[in-house]
């Protein structure tokens, strides 16, 4: 049924009027639920805008995929039938190879350096634009947490995971690290996890905390273990035509909004991890620390690897590396 929606409402929008009493609707296309930070950042969003423009454009936000898993919203964006998308880094790989430097396992030391080297316009700003080509950029980022492993069973070493078959996103970075760890890497929707693990197709997956309650996944993966192999934002995206037909104070106020908008997110993220660790115990997840060195030593090749394959990538890992020394060790996450 869901896939039927999901047919019916793109096909509206490609055929449809995105003009309704004189106001040019903007949709915007998310894969989380309506508890999720996600959402609460672009509520905020939608507040900014429609408080100031709400006589020019109504914000409309689908969440839950209902315009389509990531790819497929992201494609609707490119071609304007929506306006913008939350999505991963990962997506924009096949858009812009710039993006795989998200995926490098262990990029940043801590929480604090990754924060950083996000509000650090000079990286982020070559980043965002590299989709212009394709017909969209970055526009905002939004705070995503660590990606940690958790499934069916105990992983403690990463010796633990040999064998087992791990979803991650879908990124040939990814891949890679997983083949590093000895895992078989499973590309698929973030939508698919829960009945993949349910019906024993895979053994785990790689996220942050959230998934094991909002999207129920601490109901068949009970154990989650903090290795920290990465710190990947999502990315809001909007469709580059849309942007340009903004006037510069309209432009301006969608900016505002941007910035808004991540504030928000980010301020509910660290109320709803906390949250969702609790929740997740009270369904009988087991959260475990582990030696996260020994981990990091099994994918230290993979750095080098992206990078011998990818010139974009050294000068701003050089970047982030100068950040990490800066900052230390700080918050570890």
């Amino acid at each position: 049924m869901k896939r039927i929606l999901v047919l019916l409402i793109s096909t509206l929008f490609l055929t449809g009027c995105s003009v309704t009493g004189g106001k040019k609707i903007v949709r915007i296309s998310h894969g989380q639920s309506e508890t999720h930070p996600d959402h609460i950042g672009l509520l905020a969003f939608e507040k900014h805008i429609e408080d100031r423009l709400g006589d020019k454009y109504d914000i409309q936000i689908f969440p839950n995929e209902l315009l389509g898993a990531a790819v497929k919203a992201i494609e609707l964006t490119q071609t304007g039938a929506i306006d913008f998308v939350v999505c991963s880094t990962s997506n924009l790989e096949t858009f812009d190879n710039i993006y795989e430097i998200f995926s490098m396992p262990y990029l940043f030391d801590s929480v604090d350096a990754y924060h950083a080297t996000m509000e650090n316009k000079e990286i982020t700003d070559a980043i965002y634009k590299s989709t212009e080509s394709s017909g969209f950029e970055a526009v905002t980022w939004f705070e995503a947490g660590t990606r940690n492993f958790y499934a069916t069973k105990p992983i403690e070493t990463p010796e633990d995971l040999k064998g087992m078959k791990i979803r991650v996103q879908q990124s040939p970075a990814n891949v890679k690290m997983m083949s590093a760890f000895g895992a078989a890497a499973a590309p698929m929707s973030f939508g698919e996890v829960y009945t993949a693990i349910q019906q024993h197709v895979i053994d785990g997956a790689e996220n942050n905390e959230l998934a094991l309650t909002n999207n129920k996944h601490g109901e068949v993966a009970k154990y989650y273990i903090y290795d920290r192999h990465q710190m990947v934002p999502d990315m809001l995206v909007g469709n580059l035509n849309f942007l340009n037909s903004l006037t510069p104070e309209e432009r301006q106020i969608f900016d505002e909004a941007a910035e808004i908008c991540t504030e928000a997110e980010r301020e509910a993220w660290d109320k709803e991890i906390e949250n969702a660790k609790q929740l997740a115990m009270d369904m009988g997840v087991n959260f475990k620390e582990v030696d996260t060195e020994a981990f990091k030593s099994k994918v230290v090749g993979v750095q080098e690897e992206l990078m011998a394959g990818n010139e974009k990538l050294r000068p701003i890992f050089d970047r982030i590396q100068e950040i990490n020394a800066q900052i230390g060790g700080g918050q570890v996450g």
